[in-house]
């Protein structure tokens, strides 16, 4: 019996790029052999006409099937609305602006027969991106590999196979973190990885800018979900500065009887300021943990699907936050 890959992709205002991803996905897939496929497109409200390209190809290829969301979610939500609706034996997701090449899914489906459930994909070398955007971007994954629980390869993003059985364990799974990258690593299993030279943005511009709020956002999910470790700090920070502030007030006393002139305005500037920022920083960290807490406890799904495509049963609903 032949095998069943799902290719998921989501996708906002990309009819430059979805001809040439299409043809360059299906010569990849129609050399791989023994393997049946379905290109599953995550609509997350787009507003070109990307939606009537790939209504068009649907109407010729059943195995082109799109999901539409009810409004824009985002990335992580329209990935795990790819999951819920898969149905191969394995999945691939990827973007669509053709920066991962489809040629190397090939490659990626050689790895996960000879046994691998996770096939990561490391970038070599990455054209056409900004060095500055770079080198922050390399620091804040060592910033998350050291704090978090689990080990974050670098130059390793969304681009990955993953056998059923690891698909399974994520749809199963009650999470809000908007890094899944983090979860599929949390998920654990055998995890082998392919190396690529990543391509310069085949047409248009990109949607995650180095100076919006979604790499923030990234970054501090990332933190937070998978770590505890800006609590304790937050601890260990307000904990040092008490004891300087109880040593300071002893040197003041001191001071005092061996009659020394403490004018210290600015002094005492310096230290109300350093001790308020303090005071912020931790009040910050906690309510990032309490806003997590909350939105989950809304119970809202994670994202909601508008219309349906080239699907013939209904998937299991979305998970509740």
């Amino acid at each position: 019996m032949a095998q069943r890959l799902s290719i998921i992709l989501s996708f906002r205002n990309e009819e430059g790029n979805i001809p040439e991803l299409l043809r360059r996905l299906r010569s990849t897939l129609n050399q791989i052999p023994e393997l049946e496929h379905e290109l599953i497109f995550v609509n997350d409200a787009s507003t070109d006409n990307s939606l009537m390209m790939l209504m068009e190809e649907a109407r010729q290829d059943r195995r082109v099937k799109i999901v539409n969301m009810s409004r824009r979610f985002g990335g992580y939500p329209c990935i795990m609305a790819g999951f819920k609706h898969a149905t191969g034996d394995a999945l691939v997701y990827m973007d669509s602006d053709l920066q991962d090449p489809p040629e190397l899914i090939a490659e990626m489906v050689a790895t996960w027969r000879a046994g691998a459930d996770v096939v990561n994909t490391t970038r070599t070398k990455r054209l056409g991106e900004n060095p500055i955007k770079m080198w922050i971007t390399r620091r804040a994954y060592e910033i998350i590999d050291w704090m978090a629980d689990i080990k974050i390869l670098h130059d390793t993003g969304d681009f990955k196979l993953l056998s059923r059985r690891v698909i399974d364990e994520i749809v199963k799974l009650d999470e809000h973190a908007n890094f899944m990258k983090g979860i599929v690593y949390w998920v654990g299993f055998r995890q082998e990885t392919v190396y690529y030279v990543r391509e310069a943005r085949f047409h248009g511009k990109t949607k995650f800018s180095l100076f919006g709020g979604a790499p923030a956002r990234a970054f501090v999910d990332g933190v937070i979900s998978f770590s505890t470790v800006p609590l304790h700090f937050a601890l260990f920070f307000g904990f040092l500065c008490s004891i300087g502030s109880f040593l300071y007030m002893g040197w003041v006393i001191a001071a005092k009887f061996m009659g020394l002139n403490l004018p210290g305005w600015s002094a005492l500037m310096v230290a109300i300021l350093f001790i308020g920022g303090v005071i912020l920083f931790t009040i910050g960290v906690l309510g990032i943990y309490l806003g997590k807490t909350f939105e989950h406890s809304k119970g809202r799904p994670l994202y909601i699907v508008e219309s349906r495509i080239n699907f013939d049963e209904p998937p299991s609903p979305p998970p509740a936050s």
